[in-house]
């Protein structure tokens, strides 16, 4: 049996496991620094410090998630005799041709704690920036037509917003994540009305950039239904016939969750920002050459809302993984052996005071991320400003 690792020792396997991402932050920075002044409000942001450091920390964890099979030290399931509640740094009693230590000790169940913390930045990072964006999408194309247009438009669809946010955000992530919930058809037809606005929210952007042009038209119309349409059946209705896209019904369902509690506050901010950009000049000419209303919601005040919505797409991710994490940590919406980071920290919690490895690595994992994320709005933001 091999000696236990020192902290020292400890931090340079840590070095040399998370090595794929270094490689990759590297050549990230390196190439984007080298070409800053031709990315636009991405390039200005490696004129901030906070904006670098922020992303560099987003950017540590989106590698990880990529690379998680081969930064992994161990299956993050898998239970090894004598690993129980193993402090950092200890050695197995027989490793075979595996790797011979556990990194950050053992849980309570004898299961690797770096390994669940690894692969549970995957189990994060796939659900909290695709929610994020098909919140978006659906705030946006709700509230572009409620601030331009106006009228009774714009007071029911603001009603139903304020109906959704006059709940707690917890107490409704709990009804809406509830075992007795998953056993209805509340979660597939929610779905089916959430993940139908992103398919029409590209067709009506592209249909109305190029309406004057019939071929290009067609052609772009025609790729986002046939794409968006299939991977709709299999997201929403787990019926893609090649087997593509499917959700696992906890997943659905914590996915619907997501996107139902953002969407209204994403339509609110874009609601008001239209309001203010539709009084402007360029869009009183665009109306004056006889532009559509949907041309000039998609391609005059759009675009010129982007630097608000970049920078609270970036917080709002930050405000998704919390949500993730707490329902992780009270075990609803997820498998009761996933490695998600709540789950992780609720199990490590009840030996937190003679244990607290098992709790504390997915926990400073789950707030680095998050720091990243506000660091990284804060860097957006302070850019954005400078326009």
């Amino acid at each position: 049996m091999m000696e236990p690792l020192t902290w020292p020792q400890i931090f340079a396997q840590l070095g040399i496991q998370f090595w794929p991402v270094w490689v990759a932050l590297v050549l990230l920075y390196a190439v984007s620094i080298r070409y800053r002044r031709r990315l636009g409000l991405y390039g200005k942001l490696f004129d901030s410090k906070i904006g670098m450091f922020g992303f560099a920390l987003v950017m540590f964890w989106v590698f990880t998630a990529l690379f998680a099979d081969l930064i992994l030290t161990h299956d993050p399931l898998a239970q090894f005799s004598g690993m129980r509640n193993a402090a950092p740094g200890s050695a197995l009693r027989d490793p075979g041709n595996g790797y011979p230590h556990f990194l950050f000790g053992g849980d309570a169940l004898a299961r690797d704690v770096f390994s669940r913390m690894v692969m549970g930045a995957r189990e994060v990072l796939r659900i909290a920036p695709f929610a994020a964006m098909i919140s978006f999408m659906i705030g946006i194309s709700l509230g572009l037509p409620a601030g331009y247009i106006g009228g009774r438009l714009d007071t029911g669809l603001t009603f139903i917003a304020n109906l959704v946010l006059a709940f707690p955000v917890i107490l409704l992530f709990f009804l809406l994540v509830a075992p007795e919930i998953q056993n209805t058809a509340i979660p597939r037809v929610m779905a089916g009305i959430l993940f139908l606005m992103p398919v029409l929210f590209f067709t009506v952007l592209l249909n109305a950039r190029f309406f004057t042009q019939p071929m290009k038209r067609n052609l772009y119309v025609g790729s986002v239904l046939v794409v968006g349409l299939w991977a709709y059946s299999g997201l929403a209705f787990n019926a893609d016939p090649l087997g593509v896209w499917g959700m696992s019904p906890n997943l659905l369902n914590v996915f619907v969750a997501v996107v139902f509690v953002n969407a209204p506050t994403v339509f609110r901010i874009v609601r008001g920002i239209t309001m203010d950009i539709k009084t402007r000049d360029y869009v009183a000419a665009a109306q004056t050459r006889g532009e559509g209303p949907w041309y000039i919601m998609l391609w005059e005040i759009l675009p010129n809302a982007r630097g608000p919505l970049i920078v609270d797409f970036c917080l709002r991710i930050g405000y998704t993984t919390i949500l993730l994490g707490t329902l992780g940590f009270f075990g609803l919406g997820v498998a009761p052996e996933s490695p998600d980071w709540g789950s992780t920290i609720n199990q490590g919690r009840r030996l937190l005071t003679v244990y607290p490895h098992a709790a504390l690595a997915p926990a400073l994992a789950l707030m680095s991320l998050v720091l990243g994320l506000n660091l990284l709005a804060d860097g957006l933001r302070e850019e954005s400003l400078k326009d």
